[in-house]
């Protein structure tokens, strides 16, 4: 059984998943100019085009870490949406 998530507590959790992109993001860009010292943010959206970053077992987990916060907070987006026109 689904159960739905406060109002007050789904702004919560999405505050605290956006603040924790926020820092992911920098900690993964920060590790991508130690591998890579020109790499730019934008850079970072198709990182396929650097072969260091993609041979990096610690940058692709941080990658990962990054894209799975950003997949939580478009669920819980969702789920708000959703909830909302019930």
């Amino acid at each position: 059984m689904r159960t739905s998530i406060g109002a007050l507590t789904a702004a919560r959790v999405e505050r605290l998943l956006e603040a924790m992109i926020v820092q992911q993001d920098a900690k993964v860009l920060a590790l991508a100019r130690r591998i890579v010292p020109h790499v730019t943010p934008e850079d970072l959206r198709n990182p396929h085009d650097f072969a260091p970053l993609m041979e990096s077992a610690e940058f692709n987990y941080e990658d990962g870490i990054l894209a799975g916060l950003r997949a939580a907070l478009v669920a819980i987006r969702a789920a708000e949406r959703t909830d909302a026109g019930r």
